[in-house]
């Protein structure tokens, strides 16, 4: 084996974790000091530091880079190993703190990573040999050390915007990877990763190693970690506390663990503490000689610095001590001549039965701590609120979910990015980078939950603490499951394992216990996961659904997970408990005591650990209604066969549609035979449904078939069905119920049907009697491959055989071919896919693509959570050219089953599906229209070109900020703009903004117009008598120059020289190509200010304005008598008020403030009309579309403090109060207000560097304004 290959011999890392453990029993260790304050005594030159080699080199300085003197002072560096052994160091570490190819990048040197490692290594493992030859009994060992690198994975570089990152995991990997290569290839005796500020960056080596230890043949050596707290708070640079830390790298297998830098020893005390009783491992601490003095240095003698460490001693804290900055081998020296007579710490296993998470803080879950709440609503499948605000990318309105759910008591949040036009992947990263910025949420461990495993590699990639991976299984078989969760164990996350195998979900609980014991063992014995790190999670299955087979569906899952928990030593069991309750959705007082019932027994018999669930959607257990409760308690354990009707009764009797008395209830008999069925249908009443059935066959002059009456009374109620429960007004056990009146009233109809039909064939002559003729039709459903999810499925069967459809139900995980075929052997007219998870949609798009590529025009139906009529129409319509349709629920697919397959509706039905779809697509498709757009460089050649000299800038009356906090209400009456304040009222009508208004003839609104604007105009006389309303403004101008695009904002003080840059306005410029006889140029508002290499001094204002303090006060006054109506005028009167006071402003800052036009004289309705000189464009608004350049305004002008006017979050997308106005005023004759449109990529990736932001970050936030799409 060559020289090169030393890392790769076998047995040398094991022989020397015999020797580190033999030696830890008998005596603490002793690792050396610092590498740079001894390379600081040799006064090394520029000339030094390059020697012959990089005399020539394209950095201009090399001085500093200290990893390079292994190649060009490499005599030096070997002395300095030799004097820490000689003072009586174990370990000596390798010069390669910053021989990563990031670090070295600063200088140019990426190349060289490899060989600085191997040769630093080869140095330091020369003078260990000889050393260890001296006295062999004493083996003096090289520690490959491993620096943080010089960039932060938990950590926005930017402060404006948190979710950057300037590297990435998968980067970070590659560089760790080479500089462990050379470390091991150099001969490096264990591996050191120290100085850790960012954890995230600590599992990026760890993954690092093992991967190399595991793929590439290396000998694997025993690993040291070691962290760095940064102040007294306790806690790293990324915010972790240390046993979060510890917690988050213990998967590692660490031999040691602990502290450097940053302190001294006395500062370093308490955490090393805290640490030591969190760790399993041996402890190491190399803290600095005390804190640096005022010029950078350290002053702690070793004298002193040994009595400060000897406490580490006494203790019984430590195994390895050693130094950091500004240590020697004195220092070295001193320590180990105190701790020689000190016996090492004996390390304490872990509890096995507690499994431990962190994300800043460690979580400890185990029967001291109680069940664990899942936080549940930043789930884009659960949670249609989150679900908006990610497509809409409103990652930072996304975080106030997430800390709603932590301040309920969730003490794990759960993140899920499944959805079908999300790319699922980058939304996971997103969101994880802006809850790191956030500690609030982010002390919190985090479980990734998505059933794409590579958007939980992406999450698992951007989090520093110990996460849990939601979810893998056994359903793709043993070999894809033990793939994964060796990667879940490398990442060193505990795992959330599904009761699924290859066969499908596991209803009963043996099954469930057969499939986890079995997922148990892979786990343990062929992973390596300890016990406690393994989540059950047995499948909590919706109950009283009306569906028989579902009643037992909760007494399975705490049966099975009984037995889990008794047999398989140290699991966990978790579940999805709103599953439970699913039939009820919307009626939300039966569901949390459901919840809450569930998951009390669940506790009391099997010590549930955890759960996800709305944490602040769960009801005491005791202080649930007594009928109810008894009512909960016989759904949860199966006691009661009607318990599923005697819920809704519940339901309808406590909600807001309870029914009157016995005597209304039965009027609806008097109704015609038509009505009496929808309602028996609505209902689910089966009392009268035959004798109604019948009363309909037997009036032959309407319904000359049985068949008729089908098509009919029977289809028409089941149409309402569809509605209400599209509507959310119906639930899943009502339909079910309807679905039973239908079947007994078509059951009813078939004996005639078939005597109808015989007597047709009879007629005939016809011998060959089709099998499925009594039927309407013949439909194929499936769960898509990939996918095992059915319950949904299984409840769309139901209600179409109740509707005499034959249903072909083939199962989950259904492969492509098998549904084509078998819809093509029973030859069905309807093909129905189904699917809960992300990956089924991608599924769904390969089915259409086959059933086009092979012919077919079967109809094919798209259902499923994780579906949406938009993902059918943009992303599976298009692929096929037969219809295909996203179907809302199990009512909807009646009507819509019948619609394709009535000849006589079918046509117009298709066309309006096409037409909506094609609609969807459009809006969809938006900005890829057709359409040319000018490269950036060509717009700006066409930019608003304005002579500043012939209409020079005028300064304003003051430079800098003035404030108002209060302003007379009384004049800003005049100015209301009435037109918007009907608008949200919705009256409709001419109304020519002053004056009496014309809305008030409106012959349909006219008369409610007029009774509103009287009411309005008496609030409004009190909130001015009763003062309700106060409002404030703030408005500051700056000296400014534009510098293309941009305009620089200059320090109000500095008006003269202009040197001192304050802020930036940053703009967009128009793209979209105008037409050939269209000489508009293409706008950016920087044109609007005089050029800087002008010289021409120009000015911008800014301002901030409400009428909105007092609002909330006024509305939650009027709240209290239920007085919707005050509530709703009180905040559009405060929106009107505003925009008035806005109005007024800028009419004294163009006639006082700035000045320049002071002979302005217009009536109200012409300035509404904007008929004054300058503009006050709005940031997020058309001329400068993107939001966070408020940020520069609230910064600048520090709007909060002096208005109270603030930000809903740190990207400012809205202000709050809710009634405010902001704005950036031009003064110039030739401003005028535009729209940006649509914009090209150029442009976007040039504003993105030009605002130091990522592209993908700019795209989100400009996505309505992207002429190109980001798929």
């Amino acid at each position: 084996m060559s020289k090169g290959q030393i890392g790769k011999i076998p047995g040398k890392g094991a022989e020397t974790l015999r020797y580190l453990n033999e030696t830890m029993k008998k005596r603490i260790m002793f690792i050396d000091g610092a590498m740079g304050t001894m390379i600081q005594r040799y006064k090394f030159s520029e000339e030094d530091f390059r020697g012959e080699r990089f005399k020539v080199h394209k950095k201009d300085f090399l001085k500093g880079n200290n990893d390079l003197l292994s190649i060009t002072q490499p005599k030096a560096i070997a002395e300095i190993h030799a004097k820490y052994l000689e003072a009586g160091a174990d370990f000596i570490e390798t010069n390669t703190f910053s021989s990563t190819t990031i670090a070295q990048a600063d200088y140019f040197m990426e190349d060289l990573a490899y060989e600085l490692n191997k040769v630093s290594a080869e140095i330091a493992r020369k003078v260990c040999d000889e050393y260890t030859a001296k006295n062999p009994e004493k083996r003096r060992l090289v520690a490959g050390s491993i620096g943080p690198t010089n960039r932060t994975l938990s950590i926005s570089p930017s402060v404006e915007n948190p979710s950057f990152r300037n590297v990435t995991f998968d980067e970070l990997v590659v560089a760790y990877s080479e500089q462990i290569r050379g470390l091991l290839d150099g001969g490096s005796d264990v591996l050191l990763v120290e100085t850790i500020f960012d954890t995230a960056n600590a599992k990026a080596a760890v993954y690092a190693i093992e991967q190399i230890f595991e793929e590439e043949a290396y000998d694997r050596v025993p690993v040291l970690i070691s962290g760095t707290i940064v102040d007294q708070s306790g806690r790293t640079l990324s915010g972790q506390t240390g046993e979060a830390f510890i917690t988050s790298l213990l998967h590692a297998n660490p031999f040691a663990i602990g502290l450097n830098c940053a302190l001294g020893a006395d500062q370093m005390l308490p955490f090393l503490q805290a640490m030591s009783k969190a760790s399993p491992c041996f402890t190491i601490c190399y803290p600095n000689a005390g804190l640096p003095n005022t010029f950078g240095g350290y002053d702690e003698t070793p004298e002193d610095m040994a009595k400060s460490v000897r406490k580490f001693a006494e203790l019984g804290l430590v195994n390895i001590i050693g130094g950091c900055c500004g240590t020697t081998p004195d220092h070295i020296k001193a320590m180990a001549e105190v701790f020689k007579d000190f016996v090492p710490r004996k390390p304490q296993p872990l509890d096995p039965d507690t499994l431990y998470v962190s994300g800043l803080e460690m979580l400890k879950i185990n029967k001291e701590l109680g069940f664990v709440n899942v936080g549940e609503r930043c789930n884009v499948s659960g949670s249609k609120i989150f679900a908006k605000k990610i497509l809409n990318g409103a990652y930072e309105e996304g975080l106030a979910i997430a800390r709603t759910q932590v301040e309920s008591g969730a003490m794990v949040i759960d993140v899920n990015m499944d959805e079908g036009l999300l790319d699922g992947k980058a939304a996971m990263t997103k969101f994880l980078n802006y809850i790191s910025s956030e500690p609030d949420i982010a002390k919190a461990p985090l479980m990734i939950d998505s059933s794409n495993f590579e958007v939980i590699l992406a999450g698992l990639k951007c989090a520093q603490g110990k996460c849990i991976v939601n979810s893998i299984s056994l359903k793709e078989g043993e070999e894809e499951f033990i793939k994964k969760a060796k990667i879940v164990r490398r990442f060193g996350a505990a795992v959330v394992c599904m009761a699924f195998d290859e066969v499908g979900q596991a209803v009963d609980a043996n099954r469930k216990f057969e499939i986890c014991a079995r997922s148990y063992k892979i786990l343990t014995e062929k992973v390596g996961f300890p016990g406690s790190d393994i989540i059950f999670d047995p499948n909590i299955l919706t109950i009283a659904t009306g569906l028989e087979e579902h009643n037992n569906y909760a007494v399975e899952f705490i049966e099975g997970s009984k037995r889990i928990k008794a047999e398989l030593p140290h699991c966990k069991i978790s579940g999805g408990v709103s599953n439970l309750s699913f039939a009820f959705r919307g009626k939300e007082a039966l569901r949390q005591a459901m919840h809450s019932v569930f998951l009390y027994h669940s506790i009391r018999v099997f010590n549930m650990d955890m759960g996800i669930v709305n944490a602040g959607f769960l009801t005491i257990y005791d202080d649930i209604e007594k009928d109810l409760l008894k009512l909960c308690e016989d759904a949860v354990w199966n006691r009661d066969p009607e318990v599923t009707d005697k819920l809704l009764t519940w339901a309808e009797t406590h909600g807001k549609d309870a029914k009157k008395d016995v005597g209304e209830e039965e009027e609806w008999r008097k109704w015609g035979v038509e009505e009496r069925l929808s309602h028996a249908l609505v209902k689910g009443i089966t009392k009268y449904v035959v004798q109604d059935t019948e009363e309909a066959r037997l009036r032959t002059d309407k319904y000359p078939r049985p068949l008729n009456v089908i098509e009919g009374p029977l289809m028409g109620g089941m149409k309402v069905v569809g509605e209400l429960f599209g509507a959310g007004k119906m639930f899943l056990p009502q339909v079910i119920k309807s679905a039973r009146v239908m079947k007994s009233a078509v059951a009813h109809l078939i004996p005639y049907m078939e005597i109808e039909r015989l007597e047709n064939l009879k007629n005939l002559d016809l011998q060959d009697v089709d099998p499925d003729a009594a039927y309407n039709g013949t439909i194929v459903l499936a769960t898509v491959k990939g996918d095992v999810h059915d319950i949904g499925k299984n409840i769309v069967g139901v209600v179409l055989g109740c509707n005499n459809y034959k249903v072909i139900d083939l199962g989950v995980m259904t492969p492509c071919d098998k549904i084509i075929q078998a819809a093509i052997d029973n030859k069905a007219q309807i093909i129905g896919l189904s699917g809960l998870i992300t990956p089924s949609l991608d599924e769904m798009v390969y089915v259409a693509k086959e059933l086009e590529r092979k012919g077919l025009k079967i109809p094919l139906l798209v259902g499923g959570a994780t579906t949406s009529k938009m993902h059918t129409a943009v992303k599976i319509a298009p692929r096929y050219s037969a219809p295909a349709i996203h179907v809302l629920d199990a009512s909807k697919s009646v009507v819509v089953v019948s619609s394709l397959l009535d000849e006589n509706q079918v046509e117009d039905f298709v066309q309006d599906i096409n037409d909506d779809y094609e609609d969807m697509r459009a809006e969809h498709y938006e900005s890829l229209k057709d359409r040319r757009y000018l490269k950036i460089e060509e717009a700006r050649a066409k930019a608003c070109f304005i002579d500043f000299k012939k209409q020079p800038p005028v300064k304003p009356s003051f430079l800098g900020t003035k404030v108002w906090d209060d302003w007379d209400l009384k004049s800003l009456i005049s100015h209301i703009d009435w037109n918007p304040f009907f608008q949200t009222w919705q009256l409709r009508g001419k109304y020519p903004n002053r004056g009496f208004p014309k809305i008030f003839l409106d012959e349909t609104v006219g008369a409610e117009a007029k009774k509103l604007y009287d009411d309005a105009k008496k609030m409004l006389d009190t909130i001015i008598e009763k003062k309700m309303l106060k409002p404030k403004a703030v408005v500051t101008f700056w000296p400014a120059n534009s510098v293309g695009d941009d305009i620089e904002l200059y320090d109000p003080a500095d008006d003269e020289k202009r040197t001192k840059v304050i802020g930036t306005y940053f703009g967009l410029r128009q793209q979209a190509e105008k037409d050939s006889d269209n000489d508009e140029p293409y706008y950016c508002l920087s044109d609007f200010v005089a050029p800087k290499s002008t010289g021409i001094k120009d000015y911008v204002g800014a301002f901030a304005v409400s009428v909105g303090f007092g609002v909330d006060e006024a509305c939650e006054e009027f709240g209290k008598t239920f007085d919707d109506f005050s509530i709703i005028m009180m905040k559009a009167l405060a929106d009107r008020l505003t925009e008035a006071l806005a109005e007024v402003l800028h009419e004294q800052v163009r006639k006082v403030h700035w000045g320049y036009a002071k002979d302005e004289d217009l009536k109200p309705e012409d300035l509404l009309q904007v008929k004054y000189q300058g503009i006050r464009p709005a940031p997020g608004y058309p001329s400068q579309p993107d939001h966070t350049e408020k940020l520069t305004m609230w910064k600048l002008m520090d709007i909060e403090k002096n208005t109270g006017i603030g930000l809903t979050d740190h990207l400012g997308k809205a202000m709050t109060p809710a009634a405010s106005v902001s704005g950036v005023y031009f003064g110039h004759p030739g401003s005028v207000y535009f729209a940006v449109g649509k914009i090209a990529k150029d442009q976007i990736d040039d504003y993105a560097a030009r605002k130091k932001m990522s592209v993908e970050e700019i795209e989100k936030w400009l996505m309505q304004n992207l002429s190109y799409d980001t798929d």
